[in-house]
């Protein structure tokens, strides 16, 4: 199948899922995941309409953002570990940064977007397996406190919601019980009424599980291979 069938497909079953959750398909946004992809295969995304993009490092994007500058209302998310040193190029490339995993990173980027006199929307990443492969903090541990009290002063920086990658399961079902969890998190923050803290995000659910993602309130599924195949391996 194309990009394009693959994408009308992917909607399709979101829109399934959702309805089986009693949800608005609307809620629910496709982030079309691009590492290691050309930029021609970006482009029979953007021809099929897709216009939300998740990328997941910043020298990879770098190399191929001028090819694609063109693709005026696609929007460009960095969804993937970023080190402190590339905060600013992050800023200079992406629209926002789902990947938030410690106050240190935060205040790097707050004071380079304030350089550029602009502000970032980002997701606060949350390990909910506990894995020490992952970045992402515990879901009740110091870091992510520090990071909800920090926001005020992070004025260059909008805090959307929260981000997780569960540990793989070869069943979708397994992914259930982390999502849920990440779920329950959102709506306990969300609960304090925190300053400079919305919890209107919730970004969980990839090529394999993002109809269980949608089902345990996903409001963006992040699919890279069930759109462009399988990537080559770097």
């Amino acid at each position: 199948m194309s990009v394009a069938e693959n994408i009308e497909s992917i909607q399709q079953r979101i829109n399934a899922a959702a309805r089986r959750a009693g949800r608005n398909p609307d809620e629910i946004a496709l982030m079309a995941v691009t590492k290691t992809q050309p930029p021609e295969r970006i482009r029979e995304a953007y021809d099929a309409g897709q216009r939300l993009f998740g990328e997941n490092r910043v020298q990879d994007f770098a190399t191929k953002a001028g090819a694609l500058q063109d693709l005026h209302a696609a929007e460009w998310h960095m969804i993937g570990h970023l080190q402190t040193n590339k905060t600013a190029k992050a800023v200079e490339l992406f629209r926002a940064v789902d990947s938030i995993d410690s106050l240190k990173l935060a205040e790097r980027l707050n004071a380079a977007a304030s350089k550029l006199n602009r502000t970032l929307d980002v997701l606060i990443e949350i390990n909910v397996g506990g894995e020490t492969a992952k970045s992402g903090v515990a879901p009740d541990s110091p870091a992510l406190e520090e990071l909800l009290l920090a926001a005020p002063r992070l004025e260059a920086l909008v805090f959307r919601g929260l981000m997780t990658v569960p540990p793989f399961t070869d069943d979708p079902e397994g992914a259930r019980p982390y999502f849920r969890q990440l779920y329950e998190l959102r709506d306990t923050i969300a609960a304090r009424k925190l300053p400079a803290i919305a919890m209107d995000q919730l970004s969980m659910g990839m090529s394999h599980d993002f109809e269980v993602a949608i089902e345990e309130g996903s409001t963006c599924v992040r699919v890279g291979t069930a759109i462009f195949g399988e990537r080559t391996k770097t």
